[in-house]
């Protein structure tokens, strides 16, 4: 079964086409050290919540929005051994700064448990 990492982070609207350049080149990492898939999806309808919400969780703020995005791995051995090369990888160091405050982004590893 996969294994999937997720990510919520707060973007500057106006970052969006440096947000994009950005996942472009660790895209290229990413599947080359093992991905199976990336998907980064730009927030456009992400409601406030009464008690909580995405935007609250990251703390977003008004000129911000809500980038959802996760990477597919075929195990949690794939995606740690992808990981680690990665991060040794030179071109890392070529994907310079992020178009955003990472402080603030969130993300976690996570088992499927269901996938239809």
């Amino acid at each position: 079964m996969s294994y999937i990492d997720g990510f919520v982070i707060p973007v500057p609207v106006t970052n969006k086409d440096a947000y994009r350049e950005m996942a472009s080149k660790a895209l290229t990492l990413f599947k080359e050290y093992g991905a199976l898939r990336v998907v980064e999806c730009w927030g456009n309808d992400v409601p406030n919540g009464k008690v909580t919400d995405f935007k609250g969780a990251v703390k977003a703020e008004p000129t911000e929005t809500v980038v959802f995005s996760w990477v597919e791995w075929p195990s949690k051995a794939a995606r740690d051994a992808g990981n680690q090369k990665m991060m040794e990888d030179p071109r890392m160091k070529s994907i310079e700064g992020m178009p955003f405050d990472g402080q603030r982004m969130i993300f976690g590893g996570f088992e499927v448990l269901l996938d239809s």
